[in-house]
């Protein structure tokens, strides 16, 4: 046995137990949250002076009048006014694995007895090299990535992603990406984000040129059509190409692999860097990537994710392999994040959520078919195009307007679901389904979208 303190710690037979018994303790308490439940009268008004209080201190309201009472039990998340909500955003996709995951608080608990809060790149715990290598070994499989940088976020690890590419390709800085595109918020993810309200008052770089994604309207050869233009009127400046496998906030719209390969051969013809945001796609689609879900994997250059995995991270081949100083940084992740994301990747890769016969799959064809069957029935007309990717789930509600959309998303909270929404003309209902849903919940799901769309007639 190792003399190591630390490891001592980690193999201490009676420091493992209380691990145990603690997380099992508290995983108790949680499975007394079975189903969603009204607000508490009691408590209602010290609920709302929090949720007020938190939009004071930050200068502007939250969304919904939502603040956690640190409890929750699968799909069911339970707040400060005693309420019981189904939680189908979750915090706008990290909780794939829902809320009070027994494995997931006992991974927590542990590692929160680390020597440190916060692991940096220059000085890190193991924690730090398990994630790093889960991931890329996950990655290497259906790519020719081979490394990784960690990240606290996804903006971070796509502006790590641009500064690559960018290096590589030098002095070629213009990017290549899709209308209604969503990179981020920091000043130059949010020139690749395609949403002017998200940067205003915001310096215009100029550095974006856009192409229009998969649609009814649009398909590979327009998309081409309009990259080949692009490319003869800038053509010593363009040196990466930006896309989201299914556009999250810009509609869960679902490229597929006939979409995207004669544009990536056009970007490898003419030495283009193809950078793929996975950011929200991580391990959402019935696959880890959604990359290995398309079978496009081998154009891959650089794969940006976050999310789900606790931190961010921008893998990368060899030809993208940065020279040093280009990508640093003090904060790489907590502790508690490395190792819980870990956990998380080890579960959905092990435990029988991917594949074409897997759990995600198997949620994501009931979840839409039930959608589906609510169109056809009893809120006829009402809720169109339903679909996306795995986890990933989006439907139009009445005639798409924005005022009808927001109201349906009050109506829903109100009546115990917690859902969001994404892209415009039409706007939908998005639902970022967590992967321990149960088909009962689906269930449940579907009375209180009926009940939701019917109370808006």
């Amino acid at each position: 046995m190792s003399n190591l303190i630390g490891h001592q710690i980690n193999n201490s037979e009676k420091i493992n137990k209380l691990i145990r018994d603690l997380a099992q303790e508290v995983h108790a308490e949680n499975q007394k949250i079975t189903g969603v439940k009204d607000a508490d009268p009691s408590l209602v008004e010290s609920s709302k002076m929090l949720v007020d209080k938190i939009a004071q201190v930050r200068g502007r309201p939250l969304v919904y009048p939502y603040v956690g009472s640190s409890a929750g039990n699968g799909v069911y998340v339970e707040l400060e006014d005693g309420s019981v909500k189904m939680d189908l955003i979750n915090g706008i996709g990290i909780h794939i694995m829902g809320h009070g995951h027994p494995k997931l608080i006992e991974t927590a608990i542990r590692a929160s007895l680390s020597d440190i809060i916060m692991q940096g790149n220059l000085e890190p715990n193991k924690e730090y090299y398990k994630f790093t290598e889960k991931l890329v070994s996950l990655a290497s499989k259906n790519s020719r990535l081979k490394y990784a940088w960690l990240a606290t976020c996804g903006t971070m690890a796509n502006e790590n992603a641009l500064k690559l590419a960018r290096q590589k390709n030098t002095p070629k800085r213009m990017i290549v990406a899709f209308k209604d595109a969503f990179a981020g918020r920091s000043t130059m993810m949010a020139e690749v984000t395609d949403n002017p309200s998200y940067k205003v008052g915001l310096p215009e770089y100029n550095e974006v040129l856009r192409l229009p994604f998969l649609s009814k309207t649009n398909s590979a050869e327009v998309a081409l059509s309009k990259f080949k233009e692009l490319y003869a009127q800038h053509e010593n400046k363009i040196g990466v190409f930006s896309f989201e496998p299914m556009q999250g906030e810009g509609g869960y719209k679902v490229g597929t692999k006939e979409f995207f390969v004669p544009l990536f051969e056009f970007c490898r013809e003419k030495k283009i860097a193809i950078w793929a945001d996975e950011v929200q796609t991580f391990t959402r689609t019935g696959e880890i990537f959604a990359f290995q879900k398309l079978g496009i994997g081998d154009y891959v250059d650089l794969c940006t994710i976050a999310k789900t995995a606790q931190v961010g991270a921008t893998l990368y081949t060899e030809e993208y392999n940065p020279q040093p100083g280009l990508i640093a940084g003090t904060f790489s992740g907590s502790t508690v994040s490395l190792a819980v994301g870990t956990e998380i990747l080890r579960i959905l890769s092990e435990e029988g959520y991917t594949g074409s016969t897997g759990r995600i799959q198997s949620i994501h064809n009931q979840f839409v078919g039930m959608l589906k069957e609510l169109n056809e029935t009893t809120c006829k007309g009402m809720l169109t195009d339903a679909g996306g990717l795995g986890l990933m789930i989006a439907v139009t509600p009445y005639d798409g307007s924005k005022q009808k959309t927001d109201d349906l998303l009050k109506r829903l909270f109100k009546n115990n679901m917690i859902a969001f929404n994404c892209g415009k003309d039409p706007y939908r209902i998005r639902f970022l389904v967590p992967a321990v849903i149960k088909d009962s919940d689906i269930k449940i799901a579907k009375n209180i979208i009926e009940k939701s769309i019917l109370e808006g007639v």
